[in-house]
């Protein structure tokens, strides 16, 4: 029995990479949903283009409670999470109609080739092998949460397929163009984590925190073989140590109550001091 498939995409400021994503998908979905947390660019007109069906979902700084909703809007029989600035192989898109048609899974894992800092990567975590996702399934065989980064979680019993990871079968991820972006993207999600930490009644210690450092530097330098990506694997592997960092350093803030504006009225109370230090002495 053909089924019909549906791309679902949550987009912020994209007008980019939009032809590239849509572009490797439009000729053979059978609907694509789109939603937009409120970009200021053409990104909603570049999707319409495209034959899209276009929401709207607030800005929240990270995608998980949109791409949520996204789900919920697509009224395909299987639905293909895409990222704007992902690209699907057409002999991939062959073998996830084949398997969407056969009806011997729900869920298909894919694995990506990530493209960071203008070369693709091979390891530090991100080689295809090490970065596999739920992005292909049956609606209904995975439920979503809001929590960053553990968002999709297959149902019980649900079938899943391990995709094979050659160059025709992965995701293609232009991930990041420079380290500039990735440094911008890293202070948004520590910030969500650590807020659904706090939320969560987690705590941080100093030494738990050099434990995650040491820990996230071993496992993508050298268990993932992250010094075999060049200077590329050196400084993601550094960078995602410092992500451990920010993490904690946020949640300790937090558990303190020590915030910027806390962190404002104090000075404003010092700074007062010494002002009044100037009348006493006239």
């Amino acid at each position: 029995m053909t089924q019909r498939i549906s791309i679902v995409m949550n987009t912020w400021n994209e007008e980019h990479n939009l032809p590239w994503s849509l572009g490797s998908v439009h000729s053979w979905a059978d609907e694509i949903v789109v939603v937009d947390m409120h970009s200021t660019d053409r990104t909603r007109e570049v999707a319409e283009q495209y034959g899209a069906k276009v929401y709207l979902h607030e800005w929240l700084g990270y995608s998980e409670p949109a791409r949520a909703f996204a789900i919920e809007k697509a009224q395909g029989d299987f639905v293909l999470l895409l990222d704007a600035d992902e690209m699907i192989p057409a002999p991939l898109s062959r073998a996830l109609r084949a398997l969407a048609n056969e009806g011997n899974y729900d869920i298909v894992k894919l694995a990506r080739s990530n493209y960071m800092f203008g070369e693709k990567v091979e390891h530090s975590g991100w080689g295809p092998e090490q970065d596999r996702h739920f992005r292909f399934f049956r609606k209904g065989s995975l439920s979503t949460t809001a929590e960053i980064h553990k968002y999709m979680h297959p149902a019980e019993g649900a079938r899943i397929h391990h995709m094979r990871a050659d160059a025709d079968h992965c995701i293609v991820h232009f991930n990041y163009d420079d380290v500039t972006q990735f440094i911008e993207k890293l202070n948004r999600y520590t910030t969500v984590e650590a807020q659904q930490a706090k939320a969560q009644g987690q705590q941080e210690s100093g030494w738990s925190t050099m434990l995650k450092v040491l820990g996230e530097l071993f496992n993508r330098y050298l268990k993932k073989g992250g010094y075999r990506d060049g200077w590329r694997g050196f400084y993601l592997s550094l960078l995602m140590a410092f992500y451990r960092i920010g993490t904690a350093a946020k949640l300790t803030e937090l558990n303190a109550e020590m915030g910027s504006e806390r962190a404002r009225a104090r000075y404003r109370e010092i700074a007062e001091e010494l002002l009044r230090g100037y009348s006493t002495t006239k």
